[in-house]
């Protein structure tokens, strides 16, 4: 009994779609001369002849079209097959659901996250921006793995969660360079009239911020309030107003909204929060994210 040679198939199944040993060859990289002997080698296998001169092109004799048909299921499957294996390894990637509160910094939340991404073990991220009630709800059904909020979970909502604290940052101020030539004065007194813009309503920060400059007697012009910070920031590039964000990332915010730090507000802290599911964190882009937020994110020098 003849053995089926799946080279010889292949070699075959592209002459007849292509219509031209020559054409087939570019096709497969190879020489005419090799598909023109590989041709003849299945020719002799099977004990037919699969093709016909039909002046300077082949075309399929009856035995060469009823193996053609087998040809072209045995190659779908073939292809079937391969996007089935493509599926599973995706399937196999770590699914890591992720909450933002939107008061949060996006830049400390890139910082904190990007190290999920180099895991061992493929990761596939998946991020949802929001305000706290509404991640908590998606958490409280495990459509998320966990929550970058700038505030403990609130004890007074009927979700199952934890909250476990990734670090803490004093806050710096920020502004353009040209703004900050027409302030007069020493910090923090050049706050005085200032235009500024003010993290919304969301945000922890808000009240101790508002606190500060109460108690240090200082009356800026609030020009604009945002819930997302990274709108305030783009705001502040465009030369809008100061606004304030975590001293851990003094350089980032420079070099990414072009502006300098004006000043730090020390004794106004920011916390960030991992909120989970889970007493103990196990999942591995969630310990990743606590490590670097220890190591790293967080480390910060006072001056």
């Amino acid at each position: 009994m003849a053995t089926l040679n799946f080279k010889h198939l292949r070699y075959f199944w592209m002459v007849a779609k292509t219509g031209s040993i020559a054409r087939a060859a570019e096709q497969l990289h190879l020489t005419p001369q090799s598909i023109s002997g590989q041709l003849g080698e299945f020719d002799e296998t099977l004990g037919v002849a699969l093709f016909r001169r039909a002046g300077r092109n082949l075309e399929l004799t009856d035995a060469g079209r009823r193996i053609l048909s087998y040809a072209e299921e045995i190659f779908t499957i073939g292809d079937e097959l391969l996007d089935v294996l493509h599926e599973q390894k995706a399937i196999r990637s770590l699914p890591f659901r992720v909450g933002l509160a939107d008061s949060v910094s996006k830049s400390v939340a890139y910082r904190l996250v990007e190290p999920a991404l180099k895991l061992g073990e493929p990761v596939r991220l998946v991020c949802r921006e929001g305000r706290m009630t509404s991640l908590l709800a998606e958490l409280s059904i495990h459509r998320l793995d966990m929550i970058i909020a700038d505030r403990p979970m609130p004890t007074n909502l009927n979700v199952r969660g934890y909250s476990h604290l990734l670090g803490e940052s004093g806050l710096s101020v920020f502004g353009t360079r040209h703004l900050a030539k027409e302030l007069s004065g020493h910090f923090p007194a050049m706050l005085d009239e200032a235009p500024f813009l003010l993290p919304g309503e969301d945000a922890a920060i808000r009240p101790k911020l508002i606190h500060w400059l109460d108690a240090n007697n200082l009356r800026p012009q609030i020009v604009g309030e945002f819930d997302d910070s990274a709108l305030m920031k783009a705001f502040g590039q465009a030369g809008a107003g100061l606004f304030v964000a975590p001293s851990a990332i003094v350089d980032h915010v420079c070099k990414q909204y072009k502006v300098i730090e004006i000043g730090r507000i020390d004794t106004v802290v920011e916390q960030l929060y991992a909120i989970t599911s889970e007493r103990r964190l196990s999942h591995p882009a969630v310990v990743a994210i606590s490590k670097v937020a220890r190591e790293d994110v967080f480390v910060v020098d006072r001056h």
